[in-house]
């Protein structure tokens, strides 16, 4: 079934209230839906060198990166600290 744009604002007043923008209506999108962080994302939130480790053990101990990986993540917060993750792009 297909209504006109006046008629579905007839019919839902409220609805077309909300979903009328400046250019016409619109829907809008969440774009966070789908999103799923990486421990480069968790990493670049912390403040200390100490968080950072720890969300890397539980992401390791969950066997959500690897043992290799989060070698090389915890050599990079020793060697560099954690600010140095500020500026990258996550994987």
């Amino acid at each position: 079934m297909r209504i006109s744009k006046e008629e579905f604002k007839k019919l839902f007043p409220n609805i077309a209230k909300e979903l009328e923008g400046n250019n016409g209506i619109h829907l809008k999108v969440d774009k966070s839906r789908g999103y799923n962080p990486t421990v480069i994302d968790f990493i670049k939130r912390c403040e200390k060198n100490e968080e950072a480790i720890e969300i890397i053990d539980f992401l390791e101990k969950r066997g959500e990166i690897t043992k290799e990986y989060a070698e090389s993540l915890r050599k990079r917060i020793k060697e560099k600290g954690v600010r140095s993750f500020a500026d990258l792009l996550s994987p």
